[in-house]
This record gives structure tokens, C-alpha cells and sequence, in this order.
């Protein structure tokens, strides 16, 4: 059996190289999805099961005031029609909001 040249050598390296590199870059992008759906079902949980009002209405604000500057699909936007309605609490029906 013949030696492989150094050339030979170095290029399957470099062939398993990129093949761990992109095994990390996918590993790296299923833990980045699995945090945001993570951190998306808290804030679900907090708005939905809160038993602080306060919070509950702060949390609410905030992501109808940033949410909308964030979503840029319609379809991503419709996602959200249920956050992303204006907040009917007793404090702001009729005070013109």
C-alpha cells in the first residue's frame, strides 16, 4: 500500500475540517433556536399565568411598543395579533387610548 503525500493528507484534513465546522455551526444554531423558543414560552407563560397584574400589564406595553418595529413578515405579524391588540383594562377604555 502507498503512502499518501503530504498534500494528500493535509487536503483530507481539510475536507474533515469543514465537515466539523459545519457539524458546530449546526449544533450552534439548533442551542440559539432552542434559546428562543425557550425565552418565547416564559414571556407566553408570564402573560398568560402571571398573578402580578402590574407585571403582567408592563410586560404587555413593552411588547406591543416593540414588537411591531421587530416583526418585519406579515406572517410573523399575525402570530402576534393576539399580544399586539391594544390592552382593554378598565384604565383604558374610555380614556381615549
Amino acid at each position: 500500500m502507498a503512502r499518501k503525500t503530504l498534500e494528500q493528507r493535509i487536503a483530507e484534513l481539510e475536507v474533515r475540517k469543514k465537515t466539523l465546522q459545519a457539524r458546530l455551526g449546526k449544533r450552534e444554531r439548533a442551542e440559539d433556536t432552542r434559546r428562543k423558543v425557550l425565552l418565547g414560552a416564559l414571556v407566553l407563560h408570564r402573560l398568560e399565568n402571571s398573578n402580578d397584574a402590574d407585571f403582567t400589564r408592563r410586560l404587555g406595553d413593552w411588547l406591543r411598543r416593540e414588537l411591531p418595529g421587530f416583526l418585519t413578515r406579515d406572517g410573523d405579524k399575525a402570530l402576534f395579533d393576539d399580544i399586539l391588540k391594544p390592552a382593554s383594562s378598565p384604565e383604558t377604555i374610555g380614556d381615549g387610548k
